[in-house]
């Protein structure tokens, strides 16, 4: 299938528990009730129908979660089954890693994907080493991902220096204070990730084209689909026939100030990440040339 039938979907259902606790996580700290997890699991279990219906298109599909959801079966099995779909390129979900990886062998590895982070508050560095280390003998996609605290440089260095050669960590960089980085301190971050400037931006993004809402949309647990997750504007249900005449033929403008989050701001045609990162962009994996 061409690039031009492709969708991108970014897919947080009404999952909200987590087993970390990070103080600069904006995400709420709960814990869902067994109820709340098979709501979540059923909702999870028809949006994985409707991706299977669609064969018309070549589908990309990254979960991000409120809370910690790789760890739940629901999310494992969804993953799974999604990855031995035909018209599925691309299916990954963002996690602190902390659970069990074994269901990864029930997947086509050359479709699932991991985004994961590392939180030095929450767990060990050899403890996140040992999963990455698992992952490798896996034959897993992955990335590796950190806060860009400066007082943190030197460990996220370390880290990077023990991570399997060409496995990519990417920083996010830190933007609750203004001017945060001193002059040198980017491009310091910059010699562990060579994308870190890109993030550390709030892009002006007010009337320039965005594929968010033409060729990617969020989707929340109902089904209900916005341009992006920050523009709160429902613009369709994906469970209704007619949904994707709710899209845009194409690019269309953004109707936020900026955009400083990597989720938003791939898909900026003006920024080309897409030449950056090719079918790894929702996973976040740099693909060197």
């Amino acid at each position: 299938m061409s690039s031009s039938n492709r969708w991108n979907i970014l897919y947080r259902g009404p999952l909200s528990s987590c087993n970390y606790g990070c103080d600069y996580c904006p995400f709420a700290k709960t814990r869902n009730t067994a109820k709340e997890l098979a709501k979540d699991a059923q909702s999870l279990n028809r949006f994985v129908d409707w991706v299977s219906a669609q064969n018309n298109r070549e589908i990309g599909i990254l979960f991000t979660p409120w809370g910690e959801a790789a760890i739940h079966k629901s999310y494992q099995e969804a993953i799974a089954r999604l990855s031995h779909l035909s018209n599925v390129y691309r299916v990954a979900i963002q996690t602190n890693l902390s659970g069990k990886l074994h269901w990864l062998k029930n997947c086509d590895l050359r479709k699932a994907a991991l985004w994961t982070t590392y939180h030095p508050t929450q767990t060990s560095e050899k403890k996140f080493l040992q999963q990455c280390q698992h992952l490798d003998k896996l034959g897993a996609r992955y990335s590796v991902g950190v806060v860009g605290f400066t007082h943190e440089l030197d460990k996220i260095k370390h880290l990077k220096s023990q991570l399997a050669s060409g496995t990519y960590l990417w920083i996010n960089a830190y933007k609750d204070i203004a001017n945060y980085y001193a002059p040198g301190e980017i491009e310091a971050f910059e010699k562990v990730d060579p994308n870190f400037r890109t993030n550390t931006i709030r892009h002006p993004s007010l009337g320039k084209p965005c594929r968010a809402g033409h060729s990617s949309f969020s989707v929340d647990g109902e089904g209900n689909a916005y341009r992006c997750h920050f523009i709160k504007k429902v613009i369709g249900n994906i469970y209704n026939p007619s949904f994707s005449g709710k899209l845009s033929n194409s690019p269309s403008p953004c109707t936020n100030e900026n955009c400083g989050c990597y989720i938003g701001y791939i898909h900026m045609p003006a920024l080309a990440q897409e030449k950056v990162y090719g079918d790894d962009l929702l996973n976040r994996i740099h693909n060197p040339s």
